[in-house]
């Protein structure tokens, strides 16, 4: 870090830093850390492609006025019952 000028060196920072810099060098993977990983790299994404996958293609905001439907395909009308 920036040692000179006016900065003023806080102790705990500094090894804070030191340790974050070499936390590669003693990682290992326990369950925790397995799971973290399943879940970020695998479950997420696929969670967020799944959303996308469903919604893509449903809504066309081009030139939409304030009473027509976003939707594609729109909904048939709802009928009216008449006695």
């Amino acid at each position: 870090m920036a040692g000179h000028g006016y900065t003023k060196l806080d102790p705990a920072v500094e090894r804070w830093n030191t340790m974050r810099e070499a936390v590669y060098k003693h990682f290992r993977f326990n369950t925790r850390t397995a799971r973290q990983s399943i879940l970020g790299m695998v479950v997420f994404p696929v969670a967020v492609y799944a959303l996308s996958s469903n919604q893509d293609m449903k809504w066309d905001w081009t030139g939409k006025r304030k009473t027509e439907s976003l939707a594609r395909v729109a909904p048939a009308p709802a009928a009216e019952d008449s006695d």
